[in-house]
């Protein structure tokens, strides 16, 4: 399930596109998730007062790096977990 028609022992596309697409999903909300956790730890040392209701000091810049580098590396971990060969 999932291989080529050839039985190479590869996964065909269709499984490398759905792996990568779920894990951009997950890859952006949590690297955004870990990213405003990082804003916090840095405003909390900085001595940083957020205002009423927002989570940290420049939260949402933070959060978009954040985000940005999860739908990368997430995606690209997977894939390339996927094509690794298994012994």
């Amino acid at each position: 399930m999932g291989l080529d028609s050839e039985d190479s022992g590869r996964a065909s596309t269709g499984a490398f596109v759905g792996a990568g697409c779920f894990s951009a999903i997950a890859g952006f909300f949590g690297g955004g998730m870990m990213a405003v956790l990082v804003a916090k730890v840095v405003g909390s040392v900085r001595g940083c007062q957020p205002p009423e209701g927002i989570p940290a000091c420049n939260w949402g810049q933070y959060a978009m790096v954040g985000m940005i580098a999860g739908v990368i590396i997430l995606p690209l971990v997977s894939i390339i977990r996927l094509t690794s060969r298994r012994s």
